[in-house]
């Protein structure tokens, strides 16, 4: 049983593991969406909430304790200027967990961590989306046929 053991250890020493969070945080900020482990990305989720709630608060203070979590200057005031305003509404839970499957080589398992309201960016699957029409197929009877009467026409217009 896991009683009083709050947190993800993740193997690692505390200052590797906060430079680690740090990089996922910023990372995750600046485009919205990462592919990581899933102990990171749970390890990490209730941090990127955090950061967002006092992003909503807007004054000083805030700024500063953001800024001890995620290190980029451009970072933070974009999680300031857009990301907070996008969520003034919401009470919580920004951030959502997508499972990917297992990593190749180890199996690990993977998943998207992503914010919650991210606008979709166009991609370019919908062009390609877009097919040319195909000719139409001729029937079985016919394609079948007609190839086989020009194969003999040819092979006697050689053997004459």
């Amino acid at each position: 049983m896991r009683h009083r053991i709050d947190g993800y250890k993740l193997g690692r020493l505390t200052q590797h593991r906060w430079a680690l969070f740090r990089n996922l945080l910023v990372g995750l900020f600046r485009h919205e969406r990462i592919e990581t482990t899933e102990a990171k990305a749970k390890a990490v989720r209730g941090l990127a909430d955090h950061v967002i709630t006092l992003a909503k608060r807007e004054n000083l203070h805030a700024r500063r304790q953001v800024l001890s979590l995620v290190p980029d200057r451009e970072v933070v005031g974009r999680i300031f200027d857009t990301i907070a305003a996008r969520f003034s509404d919401r009470q919580g839970g920004y951030t959502r967990l997508i499972k990917t499957g297992g990593r190749h080589g180890d199996a690990a398992p993977m998943v998207l961590l992503e914010l919650v309201d991210r606008p979709e960016a166009p991609t370019d699957g919908d062009k390609k989306g877009e097919k040319k029409e195909k000719a139409p197929k001729a029937e079985k009877g016919q394609a079948g046929a007609g190839g086989k009467k020009k194969k003999r026409e040819k092979a006697a217009a050689a053997s004459a």
